[in-house]
């Protein structure tokens, strides 16, 4: 039977619920512990599939087919344990779930509530997966105090409680904000934020409380008697320059050590930090620093391209180089030359997207790494980008496009190298899909194997020709133009097993040109970074020294 930490967060959001969760996790894990890490979102959505990138971020694919948010992104790269569909919950999904076993007759002509029959499907959730690993951390979204969250609140509240004591504890992140006038750190906000959470029935065993400044020992002495914990488990966290710091840091201020203190385990199996020592060594004396830009439509909010900017650092650690990551519009290419702006720039990247706009920003900083012999890698739809330039400026289609970019009935603007794919094989069955279907879990999702040809750049990289990569898109390069495209150069270096559907396109005569239609920076971790990544900021290294 697994023990449960239950992390919550007060005061105010983006305290760092979820690197915390994963720092916890990672520090479990090098004390010998088996971990499971979950996300319990308080939202409507069933999952974040449908949310802009502005409104949500990045949306984390798990090889199961889930999309979920992005805190599992650092779950999976903190622990190296892959998520799963079962890892992830939302209100939304909650309550579907209540709905339609309440249409089918399940409920035998109940009441349905919130309690129990809400909280009991939350309960049931948590309940999965309870014999396979040590230590279940379960991060609730949101902040404590809103309406929204209060079911999941009252389900941990309850699910503590039926079972054996000692086999659940709850750490409460929260913020000591410092007052420059006064110069004092205030514990105030802290204290109300542990109310709020008493008035519900929970109490923290472990106090996790941000500060930009050190936390007295007088500090500590009151937040602990004021909120009813030990003194060695208020445990400080600090602005950190590096995120992967964070077990390290997290050991420092003795969590692990709380967390474990707390479930009575004495004594404690001592940790090999072996693993994060490495990577800090890594981080800390780079001996170079080379400059990538990523051409994006979201390039206002960068957690839209998180799992990209990490494989990128994780890249870097592969060669002990400091990885400069610039953002650029891609509509900017829309109305200006890029050569100015992309000069000096020793890789491009052009990620993933939906929707036209930027498309045509994205397709000149592919034309220009072509031409220019600049390293390049396009992930999804910057695959796609990449052969349609391949197609309108080297094969003469002057009309390619994408069918995703075709609004009209009837007025067709390109011709549709890239097509909606209405059919394929996942596993041993087939999956159909029409243009009208709901937006939401209906992309090809998930893990799928691909074939790489032998001799390739790519099968190089990979060291195999056999891979397998989580994908999230709808669309997929027909491969109808597959032979007029290699006669002009652009090999296609990776099919699916049934060798319908593209999956890696490279350009021969190029020193390092890649795109592929799935999405590698979600398997990306610092202590083992993605080979595409590695080797991609090992072409920009070589492109430094020409410089």
């Amino acid at each position: 039977m697994a023990r449960y930490v239950f992390i919550t967060g007060g005061v105010v959001s983006s305290l760092g619920k979820g690197l915390a969760s994963a720092a916890l996790g990672a520090l479990l894990q090098a004390r010998g512990f088996s971990v499971r890490l979950r996300k319990l979102d308080p939202y409507l959505n069933v999952d974040p599939g449908t949310m802009s990138p502005f409104e949500h971020g990045e949306v984390f694919v798990t090889d199961d087919g889930a999309e979920t948010d992005l805190d599992l992104g650092h779950y999976e790269r903190f622990t190296g344990v892959s998520a799963r569909k079962t890892d992830s919950v939302s209100s939304g999904r909650i309550y579907s779930t209540v709905l339609e076993k309440e249409r089918r007759g399940d409920y035998l002509g109940k009441t349905i509530q919130v309690i129990p029959h809400v909280t009991n499907e939350i309960k049931e959730f948590l309940r999965i997966g309870d014999d396979e690993v040590d230590f279940m951390l379960c991060e609730i979204g949101g902040t404590v105090g809103d309406i929204e969250g209060l079911p999941f609140f009252e389900a941990i509240r309850q699910f503590i409680h039926e079972r054996p004591r000692g086999q659940s504890i709850l750490m409460h992140l929260t913020l000591l904000p410092y007052l420059a006038a006064s110069g004092e750190l205030k514990t105030k906000p802290t204290q109300h934020s542990v109310k709020e959470l008493q008035s519900i029935g929970l109490a923290p065993d472990v106090l996790v409380c941000r500060s930009e400044h050190p936390i007295p020992d007088k500090e500590r002495e009151k937040i602990a008697l004021f909120c009813n914990v030990r003194k060695d488990a208020v445990i400080a966290a600090y602005d950190l320059k590096s995120i992967y710091e964070a077990p390290l840091a997290y050991h420092r201020e003795g969590l692990d050590q709380a967390v474990l203190d707390a479930f009575g385990i004495s004594p404690a199996p001592r940790p090999n930090l072996g693993r994060w020592e490495d990577v800090m060594d890594r981080l800390n004396n780079a001996e170079g620093q080379v400059r990538v830009a990523i051409v994006g439509k979201y390039t206002q909010l960068e957690d839209a391209y998180k799992s990209i900017a990490e494989a990128l650092t994780h890249g870097g650690m592969a060669n002990r180089v400091r990885v400069k990551v610039e953002w650029v519009d891609a509509e900017l290419f829309e109305r200006e030359d890029p050569a100015p702006h992309l000069e000096g720039f020793h890789a491009i990247l052009v990620p993933g997207g939906f929707g036209e706009r930027g498309t045509e920003g994205k397709i000149k900083a592919a034309e220009f790494a072509r031409t220019r012999g600049i390293p390049y890698l396009g992930i999804c739809l910057g695959m796609q980008m990449a052969v349609i330039e391949a197609a309108r400026n080297v094969a003469g289609l002057t009309t390619a496009g994408s069918e995703e970019f075709d609004h009209e009935a009837g007025k067709k603007r390109f011709e549709p190298v890239v097509y909606h794919l209405k059919e394929w094989i996942q596993g041993n069955h087939k999956v159909e899909r029409k243009a009208g279907d709901d937006k939401g879990g209906t992309m090809r999702l998930g893990a799928y194997s691909a074939t790489l040809t032998a001799g390739s750049k790519v099968a190089g990289v990979y060291g195999t020709t056999h891979i397998e990569e989580r994908h999230r898109h709808r669309y997929e390069v027909d491969i109808k133009y597959r032979e007029k495209l290699e006669t002009c150069g652009l090999a296609f270096s990776g099919m699916s097993p049934d060798g319908r559907l593209p999956e890696i396109v490279e350009w021969k005569d190029h020193p390092w040109f890649i795109g592929v239609q799935f999405h590698p920076e979600l398997k990306s971790k610092p202590f083992a970074p993605h080979p595409l990544f590695a080797d991609f900021v090992r072409a920009a290294v070589e492109t430094s020294r020409l410089v």
